[in-house]
C-alpha cells in the first residue's frame, strides 16, 4: 500500500502528514503520494536541497595552505633616525626592540608589494590566480580612496571576475581577514581565498615627533585559505572586539582644506559649499594608554579563544601577536606563562607595519622551519579603532 491509500484511509493521520508533505514537495499533489512520485520529487524539492547544501557548508572547514611577504628596499635604521631627530640606537631598542624598518619610496608601489606577497603565497600552495575565488586586502593605507583590493586582483591575473575588496581595522585587520576568509568558505560555498596584509604608515608618520617615527615601517603579507574537509580545519576559534571610547588613543583624522577655487571648480560657491581638499593628519598616539590596553586586553583574548576550542595555553606551539612593541609581546607572553621560545618576532628588523605584521612574521616563521605542518598558533592583533581579536590557527 503505497502512501496516498494509506492517508486516504486514515484521515486523521493525513491532517498531519499532508502539511509536512506540501513543505517538503510543494508542487506535489495529494494523489501522487506514492513511492516513484516521492523519489522523483525528493530529488527536485527546493527545502531538501537547501538543507543538502547547508549540510555539505556545514561541513566544510578551511586551512592555510600558502604564505607570502614582501618589503621595499629602502631600509632605515635607528642610526639613520638619529640623524633627524633627538634619538639614539640604544633608546629606540630598549624601548621598542626596533633596529631597522622598510620604507617605500615614492617610486615603490603598496599595491605592487601586496600583490608580490599575494603571488609568493599562491606559489607555495600550487594554486593558480584563475583558482582564486575571493580577494581581501587588510589595510589602513590604500592608495585609492575606494580601495586596492581589485587592483591586486587584476595584477594577480586573477580572469574570472572574483570579488575582491578592502578591510579596514587598522593592526587587527589581518585577524579580521582571516576569521572573515574562513566564513566566506564555510558559509559561501568559496574555496580559495586570499588574504592580504599590507600598510605603509610611514606616509602617516611627522618625522618630527621622535615619539611615533621611530615605530612604523612598510610591507604586506598574505596567506591562501582553502577549503577542506571538517576533520581538517585550521581555524578552531575566534574572538573579536572593538571599543570606540578609546579612539581618542590612536588614530589619524581626516582634515580639511579650503583649496583655490580655479582648483576644483566654483560652481558648489552658489550653495555656499567651497571647493575642499581632504587629507590625514599624521598618527596620534598616546604610548602608553596604547601599552595598557594591548596588555590588558589581549591576554584576555586568546583564552576566550581558547576556551571556545576546548583548548589550553598548553596546546600553543607559538604565540604570533601584533608586532608593534617588543615589551607588548613580551608582557603578554608573561601573561600566558608562554615562554619566549614559543613566541614569533621580527620586529627588530621591520618595526610595527599594522595589518602586514602577522602575515610578515608568519611567513618568515614558515619558511625558515619554524613553524610546521600542524602547528597550533595562537594569533592575535590590536590597534587603532580600538580594535583587538585573536584566532587559533593550524599551519598547513
Amino acid at each position: 500500500m503505497h502512501l496516498g491509500c494509506l492517508l486516504r484511509r486514515r484521515p486523521g493521520l493525513a491532517r498531519h502528514v499532508h502539511p509536512f508533505i506540501d513543505l517538503l514537495f510543494p508542487s506535489l499533489r495529494h494523489r501522487e503520494y506514492c513511492a516513484p512520485a516521492l523519489l522523483t520529487a525528493l530529488r527536485s524539492s527546493p527545502l531538501l536541497i537547501k538543507l543538502r547544501y547547508l549540510y555539505r557548508v556545514d561541513s566544510r572547514g578551511c586551512k592555510l595552505v600558502g604564505c607570502g611577504s614582501a618589503v621595499p628596499s629602502l631600509q632605515i635604521s635607528n642610526d639613520d633616525l638619529s640623524k633627524i631627530v633627538d634619538t639614539n640606537d640604544e633608546w629606540i631598542s630598549v624601548r621598542t626592540g626596533i633596529r631597522n624598518r622598510r620604507i617605500l619610496t615614492g617610486k615603490d608601489s603598496l599595491t605592487d608589494l601586496a600583490t608580490e606577497a599575494a603571488r609568493k603565497a599562491l606559489q607555495m600552495a600550487e594554486v593558480d590566480p584563475e583558482e582564486v575565488d575571493l580577494v581581501l586586502m587588510c589595510t589602513s593605507t590604500p592608495e585609492d580612496l575606494f580601495g586596492s583590493a581589485p587592483q591586486i586582483q587584476k595584477a594577480l591575473g586573477c580572469k574570472h571576475n572574483p570579488l575582491a575588496y578592502d578591510i579596514t581595522a587598522a593592526c587587527s585587520g589581518f585577524v579580521l581577514g582571516l576569521v572573515s576568509a574562513a566564513c566566506y568558505i564555510k558559509g559561501g560555498g568559496f574555496k580559495n581565498v586570499l588574504v592580504i596584509g599590507a600598510d605603509a604608515l610611514s606616509r602617516y608618520v611627522d618625522w618630527n615627533d621622535r615619539g611615533s617615527c621611530i615605530l612604523f615601517g612598510d610591507a604586506a603579507g598574505a596567506v591562501l585559505m582553502q577549503a577542506c574537509d571538517s576533520d581538517e580545519d585550521g581555524l578552531f576559534s575566534f574572538d573579536m572586539h572593538s571599543d570606540g571610547e578609546g579612539q581618542r588613543h590612536l588614530n589619524a583624522k581626516m582634515k580639511e582644506r579650503e583649496k583655490e577655487h580655479h582648483e576644483l571648480g566654483t560652481n558648489g560657491s552658489l550653495l555656499g559649499l567651497l571647493p575642499r581638499g581632504s587629507s590625514y593628519s599624521c598618527i596620534q598616539m598616546n604610548g602608553k594608554e596604547v601599552f595598557r590596553f594591548a596588555v590588558r586586553v589581549v591576554p584576555h583574548s586568546i583564552e576566550l579563544a581558547l576556551a571556545k576550542a576546548g583548548l589550553t595555553r598548553s596546546s600553543i606551539d607559538w604565540l604570533l601577536l601584533h608586532q608593534a612593541n617588543q615589551r607588548i609581546i613580551d608582557a603578554v607572553a608573561t601573561r600566558l606563562e608562554l615562554s619566549s621560545e614559543r613566541v614569533i618576532s621580527n620586529l627588530a628588523n621591520y618595526g610595527n607595519t599594522s595589518a602586514a605584521s602577522i602575515p610578515l612574521a608568519l611567513d618568515e616563521a614558515v619558511r625558515s622551519g619554524k613553524v610546521q605542518a600542524g602547528h597550533t598558533i595562537a594569533a592575535a592583533g590590536f590597534g587603532a579603532g580600538l580594535t583587538w581579536g585573536s584566532a587559533i590557527i593550524r599551519w598547513g
